[in-house]
């Protein structure tokens, strides 16, 4: 039993509605940009109007929305890996490491498949689906190595996870600047062919069809964890291993299908960013996306939707952010502490699904009253 302020008054059963999680985020987003603001005076800007010329920049112009869409949908696959990952009791951190396994098998088979290559030309139907089979399986052989880890001999994925990032880290170091290095002077592959390159959807920017596989992948990840017995074996053995154990699930082989699924999802994200943007893999690419998309899931509730909505956001505040310095000389970094802040708020706001705030109490009213005992740890 833990002791806490007064006017926080337990409730009976946790508030699960959708309508009190949006208000609850809604409420949490806006106190983190008004906290935020502060940070635009010192440089001496109109803190909303720094906030409004960043929606503009972001969402206001067929150019900024592709640029937001494209840095959104790595985010989606990596949040929708950590979805599946974490909703099933795997609390999978290597994602960093998976999008470099996904685009380093992508670059691989778009690289066979040169007039050149061992393959040579395959119609774009089915190089698509090679692409997809291969990077996926990749990432969730990858993924797979920490599961089994977990799964089989309960080795700690967090640990496991992490250090696997720097295995992948080197790993691909090795390739692009030995056996795969293009000639000249940087660490990077040959450039993929032409007609492996992912089509352009908006008119006038680089926004790619990536974005048509993430948003198909929500569904499905969705639809497997809400609506199959396979999703719900999954979160059964994710919520309480020693029921699922009762009820004859397999809890190992169920936290191996989800560092399988998982591995893939955020594989995928690899695949996305080498045949849509960058056309070749490259020493430190896609750093970050890992973690982001963890925030992304989490700022998202672990839901499919919420994860498509708050990768949209934090990309959105990434353009803005990359414009805005360029045009009025604020850091960046202004951007990524707001973006810490808004993680900060609505992970705090969770407390409000649990206790009641006593207005009446807060102000003072019931001084003398004792205090009421409340356990955090539900």
């Amino acid at each position: 039993m833990m002791s806490k302020a007064s006017f926080l008054e337990r409730r009976q059963t946790p508030k699960e509605s959708s309508s009190v999680t949006i208000f609850i985020t809604a409420l949490a987003i806006i106190l983190a940009l008004l906290f935020g603001s502060l940070l635009f005076l010192p440089f001496g800007v109109d803190p909303f109007k720094a906030y409004s010329t960043m929606v503009e920049l972001s969402f206001g112009t067929l150019r900024g929305i592709g640029y937001t869409l494209i840095k959104a949908t790595p985010l989606i696959f990596v949040g929708l890996g950590t979805i599946f990952a974490w909703r099933s009791g795997f609390f999978y951190l290597g994602f960093e490491g998976t999008i470099l396994i996904g685009a380093a098998a992508a670059v691989w088979i778009a690289l066979l498949t040169d007039p050149e290559g061992a393959i040579g030309p395959l119609p774009r139907l089915l190089f698509l689906l090679l692409v997809f089979l291969v990077s996926f399986v990749a990432g969730g052989i990858w993924a797979g190595i920490v599961g089994v880890m977990r799964g089989k001999f309960g080795g700690n994925e967090v640990i496991l996870s992490l250090m696997m990032n720097f295995v992948a880290l080197f790993l691909v170091n090795y390739l692009v600047s030995g056996p795969l290095r293009a000639p000249g002077d940087l660490p990077q592959t040959p450039r993929i062919p032409q007609a492996t390159i992912l089509d352009f959807i908006i008119p006038g920017t680089r926004a790619h069809s990536g974005i048509l596989l993430a948003l198909f992948a929500a569904i499905v990840v969705w639809f497997v964890l809400r609506k199959t017995t396979i999703g719900y074996k999954q979160i059964v053995a994710g919520l309480s291993p020693s029921a699922a154990w009762y009820g004859g699930i397999n809890v190992g082989n169920r936290v191996i299908l989800a560092a399988f699924i998982g591995g893939g999802l955020g594989a995928l994200a690899g695949m996305v960013e080498v045949l849509g943007v960058h056309f070749r893999l490259l020493d430190g690419l896609g750093e970050g996306t890992g973690f982001v998309g963890i925030v992304a899931a989490l700022l998202g509730k672990l839901h499919s939707i919420g994860v498509v909505i708050a990768s949209i956001l934090y990309a959105g505040m990434e353009v803005g952010a990359d414009v805005m310095q360029r045009r009025s000389g604020v850091p960046s970094s202004v951007i990524f502490v707001i973006q810490s802040l808004i993680v900060l708020f609505i992970l705090a706001s969770d407390i409000l699904r649990y206790y009641r705030i006593n207005l009446s109490k807060l102000f003072g009213n019931d001084r003398g009253k004792k205090t009421l005992e409340v356990d955090s740890s539900t």
